[in-house]
């Protein structure tokens, strides 16, 4: 994962748009805020699908799911 200002993304989207294709995940800061990530189009799919699957299976626990995904934020620093 890759942590950029918005103005730097402006700047380089090009550089940043090759690694999204390589399979590196960007996010996007605006004032210290996350505001946008980009992810290839492959793992968009996959995050939806493994998503439905849960809610599916009625085995979806949404506040799980937002700690999962936070934590891989919080060990990355």
């Amino acid at each position: 994962m890759t942590t950029v200002t918005a103005t730097d993304i402006q700047n380089n989207f090009g550089k940043y748009l090759q690694l999204v294709q390589t399979g590196e995940e960007v996010i996007i800061l605006r004032n210290g805020l996350e505001m946008a990530r980009l992810i290839s189009h492959d793992k968009t799919v996959s995050f939806l699908s493994d998503s439905l699957v849960g809610v599916l299976k009625n085995d979806y626990d949404d506040k799980k799911m937002k700690a999962e995904r936070m934590s891989k934020y919080e060990s990355a620093d």
